[in-house]
């Protein structure tokens, strides 16, 4: 599918470089017969005893189609709409159809055939009507690649270089420190570290601790009681054991937390030694 896609897309350029080409040979070849003729124009009206000024002078008329033809095609690749240029090249071919047709003559006096007049007119209507294809051309293609460009997958954010090297699941902002909190003990936070290990509802419940941290003290109703060691290790006693039947610090910390008491990781380290040698004190007394 990529490869047919790719072929496609390289077709399409080839196309429109060729196409490109061709208009660029034709609005050339009607440029160069319509500023000839009207050279023979000026000549044999007063200008035919000075050659320079007889192939100067349809430049008076033409520059206007070059100058409003470049500025159009700079209004192009910007994609904008130049009225200045579009009222100079509409003035100057429509000037130059109408004075190549107007010097149309014969040295006989007899009329000039119908036939005169088209070909007269065709290499400056040609001309105008292939460069109005050449920047129709342009406008599509720079539209294209601003829109390929601009196409961004929904919901995915862009990456900074900044960024890179920032873990995805940690915010940017510092947090708030909470005064009241950093006089306690500095352990009696709980680390992301510890939050990954949590289940289901200790997830939830830290959540809403930072979100907590982020309240102003003065909005705080009040705080956890603190409980002695002896207090902590009696619950702890309680709390179900983990793998292999060692003590769990996380059972532990949900059966403190579930009494409505505060618990910091370092003294949820204590107390589940303390727990742990307590039970391989009561192992070896077995044994």
């Amino acid at each position: 599918m990529t490869t047919t896609s790719h072929r496609t897309q390289t077709a399409e350029r080839y196309a429109l470089a060729i196409a490109g080409c061709v208009i660029v040979t034709l609005t050339a070849a009607g440029f160069w017969l319509s500023y000839a003729h009207l050279a023979e124009v000026a000549g044999r009206h007063g200008l035919g005893t000075s050659p320079t000024r007889q192939w100067a002078w349809p430049a008076t008329l033409d520059a206007f189609i070059v100058a409003g033809e470049v500025l159009m095609l700079r209004a192009s690749l910007r994609r904008e709409t130049d009225g200045w240029a579009i009222s100079l090249t509409a003035a100057g071919s429509l000037g130059s159809i109408a004075l190549n047709v107007a010097g149309v003559s014969r040295s006989d006096g007899v009329p000039a055939p119908a036939l005169d007049y088209v070909v007269a007119a065709v290499p400056p209507a040609a001309a105008l009507f292939a460069f109005g294809v050449l920047m129709r051309q342009i406008h599509r293609h720079v539209a294209a690649e601003e829109s390929t460009h601009s196409r961004r997958p929904v919901g995915e954010p862009s990456a900074h270089p900044a960024d890179l090297g920032r873990p995805r699941g940690h915010s940017a902002t510092p947090q708030l420190p909470d005064p009241e909190r950093h006089s306690d003990h500095e352990g009696d936070r709980p680390t992301s570290a510890d939050a990954g290990q949590d289940a289901p509802g200790d997830v939830a419940e830290e959540t809403d601790q930072v979100a907590e941290a982020h309240v102003p003290p003065k909005k705080r109703t009040g705080r956890k009681p603190a409980a002695t060691d002896d207090e902590l290790f009696a619950i702890a006693l309680t709390a179900p054991l983990g793998r292999d039947g060692r003590a769990s610090s996380r059972h532990i910390e949900t059966a403190v937390r579930s009494r409505g008491l505060s618990l910091g990781r370092d003294r949820r380290d204590k107390i589940t030694r303390q727990v742990q040698s307590e039970l391989d004190s009561g192992q070896a007394d077995a044994a």
